[in-house]
């Protein structure tokens, strides 16, 4: 038999077994993995074990010492041509009870601690969750050990930060975030990841968190007393750091949005990179804007720029700057990540930065140095970039539209603006707002909107957001006249006419038997509305659809829907 397998037949009994030669060398060895030393073969076992080595030749057994470890080793001596030894190791039961112990000891240690600590596998599993991990974020460990990640928090396993460092190794530092809602609210908690490596391979990954509502209340509370108390000087100071907007010009009554200000007023307390994801018009620059004037940063510039205004060449340098001589035509110039100091840079539309850029800002972000195009001098960069985007992430980068490492250093936190359509509670309470300041801007009295007009409004779905509705309503202001009865679809821009209509059209024709009465007023106003226009266009189709703000299809179709006749002279 070799020594191998004869090796192995004794490891079946044991903890461990090495074989040595004559010569006291390791031959062949097997050991748990907890062995506390690391050994090779033909290293000398006087090297670690220090005994006489008349004990390896004779068939006893001794105690000894190994870094703190307590080993018994029994001696088999096997001699056919040569002589092979044979140590059995086994653990002490005294010191299998300490490492258990021990164990039990570092797991109390862990659930008394105030810091959350969350742990995963290598196939992101949830391994541990303490009890204050708990408490910040609303979960029960029994509910979510052994569970993955993605499933528990409910995001795309590809943006899993514990995936990300166990993947590098490297860990995640200072990152504040929502992962879980309580009530519907979102329980924000800073956190830091760490991979745990054994002999150079991660094991597992750790994430430390620590809840900051106290401090960040206390932080909260003295910006808004300072705020108040310079509202006065208000106007001055936003001219001077470069905004116009506060949390207080932002409008709405729906709980979702008054939940973002809370969270938006959350984050901007932390010098947290945030990305701003919402459809166009719905306020993201001034969600900028606000959190930049409630930030510890409010003294300092805010620098706003477009992404997509300005060509991928020009767009380069005006963020990094330029020195003379680096292209025809550069000059000594200041990029506006040096010129927002200590300030904010918002990167409006960053979704049309091209590829290639991308990766030039990702280095940047994750190095916080830039440099001029044509320089080789770096300069650090202090400012807090927001940044903000009009369509989902996941599509972005599902369509190699953006990087997912830019992703990933763009968005410490994300701020999702809901559009106007998912709020109607702040669809109502904007019509209101806007007929009240522009009748006060253009000093002008209207009548009130029609029932059948505000409720269309309201069920309109508002592609261009609170833009959009605030445009219409200056418009209605500014064509309806004083002495009529009602504002209604006629005094409605032409190129909103036909959208409203339909809308509403097929809005209505969805509705239950019961609000038959109001398909019937929709109809009769639809009616009266197209016969109208048909004859102030001597039935002149083409013209009167362009009129109605529709297609000469469309309006060939609802003249059929109503049996509308031209009538004969």
């Amino acid at each position: 038999m070799t020594v191998a397998s004869i090796g192995s037949i004794i490891r079946s009994y044991v903890d461990g077994v090495i074989a040595l030669n004559e010569n006291h060398e390791i031959l062949w060895y097997d050991l748990d993995m907890d062995f506390p030393i690391k050994i090779s073969n033909g290293m000398a076992i006087s090297s670690f074990i220090d005994c006489d080595h008349n004990q390896f030749n004779n068939n006893e057994s001794f105690t000894l010492q190994l870094d703190g470890r307590k080993l018994s080793v029994d001696v088999k001596v096997f001699s056919s041509d040569c002589s092979i030894i044979f140590l059995c190791l086994k653990y002490s039961e005294s010191d299998i009870t300490y490492i258990e112990e021990r164990l039990f000891c570092l797991e109390k240690i862990i659930e008394a601690l105030d810091e959350g600590v969350m742990m995963s596998n290598s196939e992101g599993e949830i391994t541990l969750y303490n009890d204050a991990q708990e408490k910040m974020e609303g979960l029960s460990s029994k509910d979510i050990i052994g569970k993955h990640l993605w499933s528990v928090y409910n995001y795309n396993p590809q943006y899993s930060e514990h995936r990300h460092t166990f993947k590098t190794g490297k860990p995640i530092y200072s990152r504040y975030r929502a992962h879980s809602k309580i009530n519907g609210i979102p329980k924000y908690v800073n956190y830091s990841t760490f991979p745990i490596q054994k002999d150079g391979k991660t094991i597992s990954v750790f994430s430390i968190s620590t809840n900051e509502s106290k401090l960040k209340d206390r932080l909260h509370e003295t910006i808004e007393l300072k705020r108040q108390a310079n509202v006065s000087s208000e106007d001055k100071v936003h001219s001077k750091n470069g905004t116009i907007f506060t949390f207080n010009d932002i409008k709405g009554k729906s709980l979702p949005l008054l939940e973002l200000i809370k969270e938006a007023q959350n984050v901007s307390i932390h010098n947290a990179d945030t990305l701003i994801v919402g459809e166009t018009g719905t306020g993201k620059e001034l969600f900028a804007q606000s959190m930049h004037n409630h930030s510890p940063r409010a003294n300092k510039p805010f620098v706003a720029i477009n992404c997509a205004a300005i060509p991928e060449n020009l767009l380069e340098s005006t963020l990094f700057g330029t020195v003379k001589g680096a292209f025809t035509g550069a000059t000594d110039q200041m990029g506006l990540f040096e010129y927002a100091q200590d300030g904010t840079l918002f990167l409006d539309e960053i979704n049309s930065m091209p590829i290639t850029l991308q990766t030039k800002l990702m280095r940047v972000l994750q190095e916080r140095l830039v440099r001029k195009v044509g320089s080789n001098e770096v300069a650090p960069v202090k400012c807090t970039i927001i940044s903000a985007c009009n369509e989902d992430p996941e599509k972005l980068i599902a369509e190699n539209r953006m990087r997912l490492d830019l992703f990933y250093r763009i968005a410490h936190t994300s701020l999702y603006i809901p559009p106007l359509r998912d709020r109607i509670e702040d669809v109502h309470f904007f019509i209101n707002y806007f007929l009240d300041t522009y009748q006060a801007k253009l000093s002008k009295t209207v009548p009130p909107l029609s029932d059948w007009l505000r409720k269309s409004l309201l069920h309109y779905t508002w592609p261009g957001n609170i833009r959009e509705l605030e445009h219409l309503i200056e418009n209605i202001i500014i064509r309806v006249p004083e002495n009529g009865e009602t504002i209604d679809i006629e005094h409605l821009p032409s190129y909103m006419r036909g959208k409203i209509m339909m809308f509403s059209n097929t809005s209505y024709n969805q509705r239950e038997d019961t609000q038959r009465p109001l398909k019937k007023i929709f109809n009769s106003t639809e009616r009266q509305l197209i016969e109208t226009t048909l004859v102030q266009s001597n039935w002149n189709v083409s013209r009167a659809a362009k009129k109605l703000g529709i297609t000469r299809q469309s309006l060939q179709y609802h003249i059929k829907k109503h049996d509308l006749e031209k009538p004969t002279i």
